[in-house]
């Protein structure tokens, strides 16, 4: 640690570079989506992206196929974090796990509070991600102002937050299960460890190709294809004493950052964002599925993750790392309430067939995700102190 600060790694900070500049891509789409779906050419806009394409619409294949390579890139990131990066010293992971935490179980809270017992119960996983190129995109206008350990901290925080979201689409979100097609995939991640742990196969295309028959089975076992990019990540051989070079999980990460963060993220916007906004739009905001997503994001993020912080640090499980104060922690917080990417994936999943539904659940992410970040740069710029070290 330098100057009390972090010392960051190369691929810690061309990964952070990536994700703020995908944030303000993400922005672009998000905007051009929504103008053309609320303009004359709106139906046949929403009509392209249910065009049926061998026997799925080309919504579909992107939210099952291409979202499974962002998954696999999620899985390689949060590897790289445990062995080498930011998690993989206990003493340093301890809080943004706890905050993490906070910000999964607050979030599912407030939501459960308000839909217990209803048909949008099933909305309760919405709240509970965090987009991390939106809220490191945020965190970069702010340069000098915010410290290098608040950019730590807040990725260390997402990575985590899109694990417990990964979790929850696995064990809640998943239809009729097919035990054959299930079994198919497991046996295909059982060859993908012989190949790692057994063989030390180090080329990638066992793997990938591997990866891409446990991803069919996996669509036809009824839990989401997407968790089939997460578990081929942690067969993919890592090494934390290896060169960069040498690592294929470094390798494969390195060449998906720009694939993803700039074609895969930006098309699913495109195809996920393009809301048609009907005139009652403002009252669907006052339904209790709308209330529990924009309070999970904006009221229960930063209460979560602040709460969980200070019980940790308080009875001394953890401690705040050297350069934040609890006014950092809870500008974190607010930036944690930018669900976007995630929450708008979960929202596809929990609801299912109810496209009145989605749509409003959409726009109450999205009117929470810009909230959120808004209060989070405001107050990030006025009221903490400017720490010239940051850069």
């Amino acid at each position: 640690m330098e100057n009390g600060q972090y010392p960051l790694s190369k691929t810690f900070s061309d990964f952070f570079e990536s994700e703020k500049s995908s944030g303000i891509v993400l922005i672009i789409c998000t905007i051009i989506s929504l103008v053309i779906a609320n303009s004359m050419l709106g139906t046949t806009y929403v009509g392209i992206w249910n065009t049926p394409i061998a026997g799925m619409s080309l919504e579909h294949w992107i939210n099952d196929g291409l979202m499974a390579i962002f998954f696999l890139f999620i899985g390689l990131e949060l590897e790289r974090e445990l062995y080498s990066g930011e998690l993989s010293n206990v003493k340093n992971a301890l809080l943004p796990i706890v905050a993490a935490l906070g910000g999964i179980a607050c979030p599912a809270l407030i939501h459960f509070v308000f839909n217990a017992g209803t048909e949008t119960q099933a909305g309760i996983g919405i709240p509970m991600a965090t987009d991390i190129a939106f809220a490191l995109g945020v965190l970069a206008l702010l340069g000098s102002r915010v410290p290098l350990s608040l950019k730590v901290f807040l990725t260390a925080l997402a990575v985590m937050d899109d694990l417990g979201a990964i979790i929850v689409i696995a064990l809640f979100y998943t239809a009729k299960v097919s035990m054959m097609y299930l079994i198919s995939a497991a046996a295909v991640f059982g060859v993908l460890i012989i190949f790692n742990r057994m063989l030390r196969i180090m080329a990638l295309a066992p793997y990938l190709i591997g990866g891409a028959l446990m991803w069919f089975f996996m669509l036809k076992s009824g839990i989401h294809a997407t968790i089939a990019g997460v578990l081929l990540a942690f067969a993919i051989p890592f090494s934390a004493k290896a060169d960069d070079e040498e690592s294929p999980s470094h390798r494969l990460e390195h060449i998906l950052h720009k694939p993803v963060a700039f074609i895969i993220l930006p098309i699913f916007a495109l195809a996920n964002t393009g809301v048609i906004i009907g005139t009652n739009w403002a009252q669907e905001l006052y339904s209790a599925n709308s209330l529990g997503i924009m309070g999970g994001l904006l009221l229960g993020k930063p209460l979560g993750i602040m709460l969980l912080c200070f019980i940790a640090v308080t009875i001394g499980i953890c401690k705040l790392p050297e350069g934040l104060n609890w006014k950092h922690i809870f500008g974190a917080g607010l930036l944690g309430g930018i669900g976007f990417t995630m929450s708008i994936f979960i929202t596809n999943l929990a609801f299912v067939g109810s496209s009145e539904v989605i749509t409003a659940s959409k726009i109450a992410v999205l009117l929470a995700s810009l909230t959120a970040g808004t209060l989070g740069f405001l107050w990030l710029k006025f009221f903490t102190e400017k720490n010239a070290s940051a850069n």
